[in-house]
């Protein structure tokens, strides 16, 4: 176009050459905008994502069980595989809280390492079908709860072919309770998982009040703090008894593979006696079964069956040196009030400004009911009958539990707070 020329008019909606991208080649292609949350091409439909999720999880949860419940009977002839896949599969509902029917009496003792096992399946089921439908990033509340849902049903349907196939081999199963109960563990779990990937979490967080987020915080330390301290008292009850916890695994006549899987079957209950440890020095104990208390204060308790984990029960009351325990949980308190109490004055510190008492003893409050609830749904999912009979009831008292717990890590978290607070000397301005 030569300078003399005059400039056409661009008309309306009109592209030109140099309005469009060029390629290496040189030529112009339309490129589509980028759009929130991926490509509508990279997407899978809801149902087949959720689908192929569910069984994922499903299978790398099952098939240690399989081949942990499988070793006593393969090692010495005396089932099937078939036999072994049933025993596998009624393990697995158990891992999910769903009681069996047995001659001797219902078992509903769940084995929490296979639920931790299930729940980080299933959350990770939840992000895999976020990012399926792209909903990664996009802090979409509804996505995250479409993805949830949409896990939970097709495990709830995995759930009723499970307690079929195991009501076939002659155990009792409600097939409406598993269903019910694999949807719910399905739904939680794969809510976690989508809530992070999506930004829900994140959001939500962000929208919380400062005081509850400290509060949840801190009550999640404490917690934490309390079932690490639980799960070194028994590891070293184990270690005290562990002469009658072999003698035990010993007496199994099942051979080398089938003790083997004796001891995996014990570790599978480690988690739940870190919670019943954990509720014993807390003050409320653990029955093991009707009628018994093992407490620091009373240890009664009659015909135990030949468990390696009950090896480590305590012989009486505490007395002496053992009864510092008692202060394991305060101090667990005042720990998570200290960590409070110092990331609070460092943020001060950073603005030059003194902390107050409001912010730093509110969440130091809140802090005693997160943990107790945390260490009561712990403890309710930690017991449950080992059969009829003496065993019907095992493990801890939930309410007293969470109760005792609130009161325990509020006391202490306030008490560590204040003291690091009084001690610590404000920044100058």
């Amino acid at each position: 176009m030569s300078p003399d020329t005059p400039e056409q008019p661009r008309r309306s909606g009109a592209v030109t050459a140099d309005d469009r991208p060029v390629t290496p080649a040189g030529r112009g292609r339309r490129v589509p905008a980028p759009r929130a949350g991926g490509s509508p091409r990279g997407r899978a439909p809801l149902a087949v994502a959720a689908a192929v999720a569910a069984v994922g999880a499903a299978l790398t949860s099952y098939l240690p069980v399989a081949v942990v419940l499988g070793l006593a009977q393969l090692s010495e002839d005396a089932g099937s595989v078939t036999g072994a896949l049933r025993a596998g599969l009624a393990g697995w509902l158990l891992g999910h809280g769903v009681p069996l029917g047995t001659d001797a009496g219902p078992l509903g003792l769940t084995p929490l390492a296979l639920t931790a096992l299930v729940v980080w399946r299933l959350a990770r089921a939840g992000v895999h079908v976020s990012r399926a439908i792209g909903a990664r990033g996009g802090r979409s509340p509804r996505q995250a709860l479409s993805a949830a849902a949409a896990v939970a049903a097709g495990y709830a349907v995995l759930g009723v072919l499970a307690a079929v196939l195991v009501g076939a081999g002659g155990k009792d199963v409600s097939p409406v309770r598993s269903g019910v109960t694999f949807a719910l563990v399905g739904a939680v779990a794969a809510l976690a998982g989508a809530a992070r990937i999506t930004g829900v979490f994140g959001l939500l967080v962000e929208r919380s009040p400062a005081v509850l987020r400290d509060g949840v915080r801190t009550g999640l330390v404490a917690g934490l703090l309390l079932l690490a301290a639980g799960a070194g008292a028994a590891g070293l009850a184990v270690a005290t008894g562990g002469g009658d916890a072999a003698d035990m695994i010993g007496a199994y006549r099942t051979g080398v593979a089938g003790q083997a899987g004796i001891v995996l079957v014990s570790l599978a209950y480690a988690p739940n006696a870190t919670v019943w440890s954990t509720s014993y020095l807390l003050g409320p104990g653990f029955a093991v079964g009707t009628d018994t208390a093992v407490r620091t204060s009373e240890v009664s308790v009659g015909a135990l069956p030949a468990v390696p984990l009950l090896a480590g029960l305590p012989r009486g009351p505490v007395d002496g040196v053992g009864a510092a325990l008692l202060a394991v949980p305060v101090l667990a308190g005042m720990a998570a009030g200290w960590l409070l109490a110092r990331r609070l004055l460092r943020l001060a510190a950073d603005e030059r400004a003194p902390l107050a008492w409001g912010p730093l003893l509110g969440p130091a409050a809140i802090a005693g009911p997160v943990a107790g609830v945390l260490l009561g749904l712990a403890a309710a999912a930690s017991g449950g009958p080992l059969g009829g009979g003496r065993l019907a009831e095992m493990g801890p008292v939930a309410w007293q539990v969470g109760v005792v717990t609130t009161a325990v890590v509020a006391a202490g978290a306030l008490l560590g707070a204040a003291a690091t607070r009084a001690l610590t000397r404000a920044p100058a301005r």
